[in-house]
Order: C-alpha cells, then sequence, then structure tokens
C-alpha cells in the first residue's frame, strides 16, 4: 500500500491545474491572437510590423497565460479573498501590459508600425487575457479555493 501525503497530492493537483490551464489557455488565446493578427493585416498593418508576427507574439503569449496561470493559482490559494483581489489585480495587469504597446505606438521608430497596427496588439492583450481568466476560471476556480483555505483554519 503506498501512503501519499495530502501537500504531495495537492501540489501534484497544483501543477497539473497550471499546467492544463496553461495549455488549453495558450491555444484559445493563440488561436484569437492569430486572428487579430490577421485581420490587422488585411486592414492595412504592414507586414515589416514585427509584433504581428506569429514568431513574436505566440511564445509571449504562452509566456502570459503562464505567468498568469501561476499568479492565479497563488492568489487563489494564498489571499483571504482571493475574488476581491483578482477583481482588481487582472485589469491592472491588463492595463499595465498596454504601456509598452503606447510606447511602440508614440515612439514610431518601428518598422511598419501605425496605430492601426498598434490597435491590434492592444486588442491582443485584451483577447490574452479574456480566454486565460475564461480557462482559468473553469479549471481553477476562486470558490473552490475558498473552501480549502476555509478548512485549513
Amino acid at each position: 500500500m503506498t501512503v501519499t501525503s495530502t501537500s504531495s497530492t495537492s501540489a501534484g493537483r497544483t501543477v497539473a491545474a497550471v499546467a492544463l490551464s496553461t495549455l488549453v489557455g495558450a491555444a484559445a488565446a493563440g488561436l484569437a491572437t492569430a486572428l487579430i493578427a490577421l485581420i490587422a493585416r488585411a486592414a492595412g498593418a504592414s507586414p515589416d510590423f514585427r509584433p504581428l508576427w506569429p514568431s513574436s507574439y505566440l511564445p509571449l503569449t504562452v509566456l502570459g497565460v503562464l505567468a498568469g496561470a501561476i499568479g492565479w493559482q497563488i492568489i487563489r490559494r494564498r489571499a483571504a479573498r482571493p475574488a476581491s483581489v483578482l477583481r482588481w489585480l487582472v485589469p491592472s495587469a491588463v492595463a499595465l501590459s498596454l504601456i509598452p504597446d503606447i510606447a511602440v505606438g508614440a515612439a514610431g521608430t518601428s518598422p511598419g508600425v501605425s496605430w492601426g497596427a498598434v490597435a491590434a496588439l492592444m486588442l491582443m492583450h485584451l483577447a490574452v487575457a479574456a480566454a486565460a481568466v475564461t480557462v482559468y476560471r473553469w479549471l481553477m476556480p476562486v470558490a473552490a479555493s475558498l473552501n480549502s483555505h476555509l478548512a485549513r483554519g
């Protein structure tokens, strides 16, 4: 008979939840960002604007979804009121993620930059956040975290 400690089982579930959330979230966000990039190109964004190339935005999409999943998991396990924390943290993080896009547009020094292309980048950030949060809420619900937090006393 094998005895598994609660903490190792819990840690395994945590890693699995983060991994699955990252996989599903990155797939959904990757599709959304690819569609936005295609529409932006069809609407006249320059092909010289590298941030709209899949080799630029897909790795960053995966990293963003992974970072979000880790942060979501930490908050849902450690915060006394995780829903309240996430309610202000997610929009704040998304707003901060738009600052580099605005800087690229304002500088105007990147090849092929235009405000239409920058708007597409900003829309990509919103799409990634929407896809990721939807997946996190499904695979790492905050309500379950609150119950486990209360059970730990």
